[in-house]
């Protein structure tokens, strides 16, 4: 396989899982103090992982969670936000600075800050009011924090069950997910590099990932051109433009959301003959229970697009690391 290193990438899931270590008696403490709500706040790439595990907790939770986007935020605020407030964000530069401006703004109001900054001498670092470090593996960080919050609010009571599964058989379940996508991803990339405009669609825990592949992969860094849209959106004007030669990518979990990708799958052999269907279902997961596969449905999809990138670096040439205008030039 091209692009691939299976034992950096087991180690890598290994390492995000092992902070449990760091992130459980951290929400403990917060926990303690008393928690009013709790808000994952992003931009761009962490904007769609703040919407992936926000999805992921309406289902599961009573307490009052949020996603905020951090450029809007710094423009209109929240008034939600404040003391008890738990604020939770990521960041690989801990230069970003919508985040930086937005965490000093939810200080300001009260807020206390969870940081998982890849850069420990970073500026976002030394402002957060507790700093997780670790590179990569942002989803993780967000689903375990969720977990631990919702454990202790007793609406997760087969959190240490779950886990147990997850540190002992999910580094190598994703691993070979890869495996088993690297053909498919090697023939899709064939048939779609040169596409005028391809049209991502997802739904539920998923659908952050839609977005974010669709605008953080394709578009900045495979420039790319793109539109990505939610299942339960599809039927209310994006069918509407395409035909039987439209490029369409379906992504389908295994979340309570599951019935909008379904419904969408159903209706696009009707009028597309150039559409394809990503559904996690199709992927084994050896030593991960059925109950818990739609907790880990997002990083299954992120396994499968980890080899259409490495099929569109190796047939286009395209250097993922390149820009032309993000963080260029002053905007």
């Amino acid at each position: 396989m091209i692009n691939f290193k299976e034992q950096e990438k087991i180690d890598s899931v290994r390492g995000a899982l092992a902070l449990r270590t760091q992130i459980e008696p951290l929400a403990d403490s917060i926990w303690e103090k008393g928690l009013k709500n709790l808000c994952f706040l992003g931009i761009g790439g962490t904007w769609a992982s703040c919407l992936q595990v926000v999805c992921y907790m309406k289902e599961r939770t009573g307490m009052e969670v949020f996603a905020m986007n951090a450029a809007e935020y710094n423009t209109t605020g929240d008034r939600r936000i404040g003391p008890g407030t738990c604020v939770v964000i990521s960041s690989v530069t801990g230069t970003t600075e919508e985040i930086v401006a937005a965490v000093k703004l939810v200080q300001s109001k009260g807020a206390e800050v969870i940081g998982f900054i890849d850069k420990e001498d970073s500026e976002l670092a030394g402002m957060v009011d507790h700093c997780i470090t670790y590179k990569s593996n942002e989803q993780m960080k967000f689903f375990i924090t969720a977990d631990r919050f919702m454990n202790l609010a007793g609406e997760l009571p087969e959190y240490d069950e779950m886990y147990v599964q997850f540190d002992r058989y999910l580094p190598e379940a994703l691993v070979g997910a890869e495996k088993a996508s690297d053909a498919f991803a090697q023939d899709f990339v064939s048939a779609h590099k040169d596409d005028a405009l391809h049209y991502f669609i997802g739904g539920g825990t998923l659908y952050g990932a839609t977005y974010s592949y669709a605008m953080c992969y394709w578009e900045e860094m495979h420039w790319l051109r793109t539109k990505s849209i939610h299942s339960a959106e599809f039927f209310h004007g994006m069918l509407e433009i395409v035909d039987k030669d439209t490029p369409v990518t379906l992504f389908i979990g295994e979340d309570q959301q599951r019935p909008l990708g379904e419904r969408v799958a159903r209706f696009l052999p009707r009028i597309c003959e150039n559409y394809t269907i990503i559904d996690t279902k199709d992927y084994e997961l050896p030593g991960i229970g059925e109950e818990y596969r739609s907790r880990v449905s997002h990083l299954v999809m992120h396994a499968v697009t980890n080899r259409i990138d490495a099929h569109l670096v190796d047939q286009t040439g395209h250097d993922m690391n390149l820009r032309r205008y993000y963080r260029q030039m002053d905007y």
